[in-house]
């Protein structure tokens, strides 16, 4: 069975996930460059200098895996791991709660909106009650 989406729908779930993606490229790459910048900030979370580019490649990979319409739904599941890390990082370090420790939260609403919107299979496994 086969349904089809409106382009509407479409667009809008595609324009979600790519911003979930552009962000996670940039903040990956990022990683991998290092900056000053960002040794500085991943420094002030608690994790040293050579840890910076580990926490680049598992925010990338996760990151191409949802860039990738068939392994989209596992990147989604990756990247909301991924996202509850910064969340409990953030949460340790005491940050603003609604700058910096939700922001993941938010990122991860995009990530599975996107999804949702574009995927009527994704549609169905989580299903919104209509009255």
């Amino acid at each position: 069975m086969n349904v089809t989406i409106s382009k509407g729908r479409l667009w809008t779930g595609r324009i979600l996930s790519w911003v979930t993606i552009l962000f996670m490229l940039f903040d990956g790459v990022f990683k991998l460059i290092k900056p000053a910048p960002v040794i500085e900030g991943t420094v002030t979370l608690g994790y040293a200098e050579h840890h910076i580019m580990v926490i680049g490649i598992l925010g990338l990979i996760p990151t191409i895996l949802y860039a990738i319409p068939r392994t989209s739904v596992l990147g989604a599941l990756l990247l909301t791991a991924y996202f509850g890390g910064v969340v409990a990082t953030h949460i340790r370090m005491d940050a603003p709660l609604f700058t910096h420790t939700l922001f993941p939260i938010y990122l991860a609403v995009l990530t599975w909106g996107g999804i949702w919107l574009r995927d009527d299979k994704v549609r169905k496994l989580l299903p919104f009650i209509q009255a």
